[in-house]
């Protein structure tokens, strides 16, 4: 992936978190990426990117030398499956839990589960399916 290719009609251009610890944010990263398909883009001493997910240090010139405070990311999965596997490679690798895989009441089929990065980000991984929780039955009369 080219780091000057630019995608148009996007809501979100690029997000950069800054972190204390790079080496463990990769770590986690790395693991999660690897579930969900999305390879690396690039790195450096100071930062690394996938996609539009930008990583440094608080000292690499990117940063301005600020930490970032606590964000919410969420990354699309192809399948419920794929939500699960991303859960259990986040905590194997540094993430701790913040709202194990299932369904939510977002929408019928909003299958997600959540993890605390290293530095406390809020990490979720999604999947917009099917709903598998019974419908209720409606009967409507004219």
């Amino acid at each position: 992936m080219e780091t000057d290719e630019l995608h148009r009609g996007r809501l979100i251009d690029h997000i950069q978190l800054v972190v204390r610890d790079l080496s463990a944010s990769r770590r986690f990263y790395e693991a999660v990426f690897q579930v969900l398909g999305i390879p690396l883009g690039g790195s450096a001493d100071d930062y690394f990117w996938a996609d539009e997910l930008f990583i440094s240090t608080a000292d690499s010139d990117a940063a301005e030398g600020k930490l970032t405070g606590r964000h919410h990311l969420a990354f699309q999965a192809r399948d419920r499956a794929m939500v699960d596997a991303f859960y259990r490679a986040a905590l194997d690798n540094g993430g701790t839990d913040n709202g194990g895989p299932g369904e939510r009441s977002y929408h019928p089929g909003y299958y997600a589960a959540f993890v605390l990065d290293p530095d406390g980000n809020n990490i979720e991984a999604v999947y917009h399916g099917p709903s598998e929780r019974s419908a209720p039955s409606v009967r409507i009369t004219f």
